[in-house]
């Protein structure tokens, strides 16, 4: 590999590549390090929505008053390995700061901010790299199963509308009939017509690769595992890489806390472990990713496949992956379509979690030499060209976008 670079993106996850295509498409020399396949993890095994929908942080007032019983109950849409309670009592401590009602609606309204273009940037990314007939704006439903639960729904959708969030509420027969394949029986929806779904975003991400490779981007497989700064530019080390650049990119999404520290800031970074089932078949019986919000999952129409794919299991990186929760997906997928035979495969990966729900882009406190684009969470599909465009702004001295100010790395 080269000893020198003009920008190096520790990460090959939907954020780094993203970003890798950004800068190199501006003429810039880019080196993308990572140990792993490019668009592998979280950027393969998520729901594949572009969420601009997606305004209500993690933490909220009702998670608040519910946490103690949502984090110890195992059938819990927001779970806890128990062995990994300790390490996380800081991060839950900040979390339910987050988590009151003023914070709460900060976090919002940043979220919204960040949101607002995620749609049109992700259609005008996916026209860039051939990706167009993946992407599908068929919108994207919550379900409420009963009357009780859509009727105490009505605060929520007050809230994503002050956000700006287009939405519809949808009655039960309007829902059977725009998903007549959902056993719809009483409740209704709420519809997000302006949400995006890529139906195999495995192959989006891997397009997204392709296109930044054709740019001039280089790929080096390795685990950066050391970071320092020298006056010729700051060292990347470790397996398979000794690297020096101008600008160090820190995009390894849930690894990237140790780096971050390195370069100067201790970020309050913690691993959300997330699940998919999929169970092939020819034609999925949806036409869009719909979430039933009592079992916190989403139901996807994959191509080829139907994915279950969600909840929030806080429990580290290294923990073998909970053939509970697993179980629990099962469970949730045959409570919709009661005759799925046994899925066709899992998978379990990682998400980078912050307390506030807000990703951390932007320049290290240390100085601008080291960039931070991780912290996305959820939203980490939907938020890629957006982050992008953040740290273009940064490197090639364009106007900062919307909402950058509330997701630097100072704020803590």
């Amino acid at each position: 590999m080269s000893e020198s670079a003009e920008i190096a993106v520790v990460g090959a996850g939907v954020v780094g590549l993203a970003i890798a295509h950004r800068l190199a498409s501006a003429g810039r020399e880019v080196v993308v390090i990572d140990p792993a396949q490019p668009g592998s993890g979280a950027s393969y095994g998520n729901a594949g929505t572009v969420a601009d929908y997606a305004v209500q942080p993690v933490g909220t007032p009702d998670v608040l008053r519910n946490l103690p019983s949502l984090l110890l109950d195992r059938n819990s849409p927001l779970a806890i390995r128990t062995a990994a309670l300790p390490s996380l009592a800081p991060w839950l401590w900040r979390f339910a700061r987050q988590s009151l009602p003023g914070a709460a609606r900060r976090n919002a309204m940043a979220l919204a901010a960040l949101l607002a273009d995620a749609a049109p940037r992700w259609r005008s990314l996916s026209a860039d790299i051939d990706g167009g007939a993946i992407l599908q704006d068929r919108g994207c439903l919550y379900w409420y199963r009963t009357d009780r639960a859509l009727a105490a729904a009505e605060a929520d959708f007050r809230f994503r509308r002050s956000c700006g969030v287009a939405m519809e509420r949808l009655t039960a027969p309007e829902l059977a009939a725009l998903e007549p394949g959902l056993p719809v029986d009483g409740g209704g929806a709420a519809f997000f017509p302006g949400a995006l779904f890529m139906t195999d975003p495995g192959k989006m991400v891997g397009r997204l690769a392709n296109a930044a490779a054709a740019r001039g981007a280089t790929f080096v497989a390795g685990r950066v595992t050391l970071l320092s700064r020298h006056p010729g530019g700051v060292r990347l080390g470790g397996p398979g890489v000794a690297l020096t650049a101008r600008h160090a990119i820190i995009a390894a999404g849930a690894h990237s806390r140790d780096l971050a520290r390195q370069a100067g800031d201790r970020i309050p970074l913690e691993t959300e472990r997330g699940y998919h089932l999929e169970w092939d078949m020819d034609v999925p019986p949806l036409t869009r990713p719909v979430c039933p919000t009592d079992r916190g999952f989403y139901i996807c129409p994959m191509a080829g496949r139907l994915r279950v794919a969600g909840t929030v299991e806080l429990g580290g990186l290294d923990a073998p992956p909970s053939p509970h929760r697993i179980a629990r997906l099962r469970e949730g997928a045959r409570s919709v379509f009661a005759g799925l035979p046994d899925p066709d495969r899992d998978w379990m990966g990682f998400r980078p979690s912050i307390p506030d729900s807000l990703p951390v882009i932007g320049p290290s406190s240390l100085g601008a030499d080291v960039l931070f684009a991780f912290g996305h969470g959820h939203i980490g599909l939907t938020l890629a060209p957006v982050t992008a465009e953040m740290i273009a702004a940064q490197i090639l001295g364009n106007a900062p976008l919307p909402g950058a100010a509330a997701v630097r790395a100072q704020r803590f």
